[in-house]
């Protein structure tokens, strides 16, 4: 697959040498000298990848990146820097200025082809999604949205044999994300097939194959889009480029830094929300999207196509659904006396609390307001409502931090608890059975659990 790549750099010497090796390989090849330069022919050009030097005079290469991400033109392209700085601090800085991966001088050859390639298979996929979005602006329909998409709240699933590792990244992504880590590898194949944001895969594992574990996520179709950051040794040269060639999108290298970690997670939950965002943007606008802006959780019309979906499935012969209905308590005093920021911020902290409490399987939603649903593929009206009394406790063991800190609030809420009867059941009954059981935790005194069976 060719590619038209933008070679940047303020060294002849260095464009030609990348442009020499590049066009061996059938790409075409454009060139600039400086950032400025490199901006006008990325948004007249449009080239499938960028890659960009670090250190130029004037505007130099985190700058660069930093306006191309922020250009609705320019911010699918993908954007490599090369550079000679190798150190922790410079690279946490390429990340969080959009960049999507690094390239340290002297390049090798065999890295920068198979990273190349790898960008090139997303750029394909993204330019579809791309005319889709172009189509909704010719129609006036707003995509300004895109920008305010977050990079946190992400549902992270971490396939790892090592528990040491695996408990320091969940450590450091439970700050922004809501992680969850599986050693077996089936069972991450089958978790991979709900609403998940990435997928972080130890490709060095030593309790199973790691590149074998990729190729079949890439190659199962309820899985093959899901994002996987690879963990690999850079000193295994092969297992790295395999891993590329196998279609993983970004890579972190061990041992794993925590600052990067954060940072190559925040840059893929943001590429995925963007790549829902425009999947969606064709037919619906931005408040119709998969995720709730607010929270990060799915919104309601996701949750309504996925409890239809399960519903029909069960009603088949499949495996039953449970929904938890959850209604914050008292949420409308916080508004009146504290004002709507403070409600926000209520309302950001209990999706962290319940998203960290349910299954990697189920879905956590904002039905509106301070309304939440989960649904539970799979779980019984006992299992769901033992989960649901924990999301309980969670949410009222800790007062919620609101105004940035400087004040707190203790929080209850009041569940639901349903499960999916015989093959007549249906979604709307499903719904408000749970949401019954809610009317009746609130008239007990609130902070309570109520199942309602079929």
């Amino acid at each position: 697959m060719t590619a038209r790549i933008l070679v940047v750099d303020d060294l002849e010497t260095n464009v030609r040498l990348l442009e020499a090796k590049l066009t061996l390989e059938y790409y075409e090849v454009l060139t600039a000298m400086d950032g400025a330069t490199a901006l006008q022919i990325a948004g007249e050009e449009r080239p499938d990848i960028i890659l960009l030097d670090v250190m130029m005079p004037g505007m130099d290469g985190f700058e660069t990146c930093r306006r191309l991400k922020a250009d609705p033109v320019t911010r699918h392209i993908p954007v490599v820097l090369v550079t000679a700085l190798d150190g922790r601090e410079d690279k946490i800085k390429g990340l969080e200025a959009g960049a999507d991966d690094f390239v340290t001088k002297p390049i090798d050859d065999l890295i920068l082809f198979a990273r190349v390639k790898s960008l090139v298979r997303l750029k394909s996929v993204m330019d579809e999604l791309r005319e889709r979005e172009e189509s909704g602006r010719r129609m006036g329909v707003d995509t300004g949205g895109a920008g305010r998409l977050r990079g946190s709240g992400g549902r992270i699933l971490i396939v790892d044999d090592s528990t040491v590792q695996a408990e320091r990244m969940v450590e450091q992504l439970s700050q922004e994300h809501r992680p969850v880590v599986e050693r077996d590898t089936a069972a991450a194949l089958i978790a991979a097939r709900g609403p998940i944001d990435l997928m972080i895969v130890n490709v060095s594992a030593a309790e199973f194959d790691g590149l074998r574990f990729v190729a079949q996520v890439r190659s199962t179709e309820a899985s093959r889009r899901v994002p996987v950051l690879a963990v690999v040794d850079p000193a295994d040269r092969p297992r790295l480029v395999k891993a590329l060639e196998l279609g993983v999108n970004d890579i972190l290298p061990k041992p794993v830094d925590p600052e990067e970690l954060s940072a190559r997670t925040r840059t893929q939950v943001r590429r995925k929300r963007y790549t829902d965002f425009l999947k969606e943007k064709l037919d619906y606008s931005l408040e119709m999207a998969v995720t709730d802006a607010l929270t990060g959780l799915h919104n309601r019309r996701y949750m309504t196509g996925q409890l239809d979906a399960m519903m029909v499935r069960s009603a088949q012969g499949g495996e039953g659904v449970a929904v938890l209905m959850l209604d914050i308590d008292h949420f409308k005093v916080v508004n009146d006396s504290f004002g709507h920021d403070a409600g926000d911020e209520v309302l950001q902290e209990f999706a962290v609390r319940l998203a960290t409490n349910v299954r990697a399987i189920d879905l956590p939603c904002r039905l509106g307001g301070e309304e939440f649903v989960v649904i539970m593929p799979g779980a019984s009206l006992e299992a769901a409502a033992r989960v649901a009394d924990r999301i309980r406790r969670d949410v009222a063991s800790q007062p919620f931090p609101i105004m940035g800190g400087a004040e707190s609030l203790t929080v209850t809420v009041s569940i639901g608890v349903s499960a999916s009867g015989d093959a007549h059941d249906s979604p709307d009954a499903l719904l408000k059975r749970a949401d019954q059981g809610v009317y009746e935790a609130k008239a007990r005194g609130r902070d309570q659990v109520i199942a309602r069976a079929a």
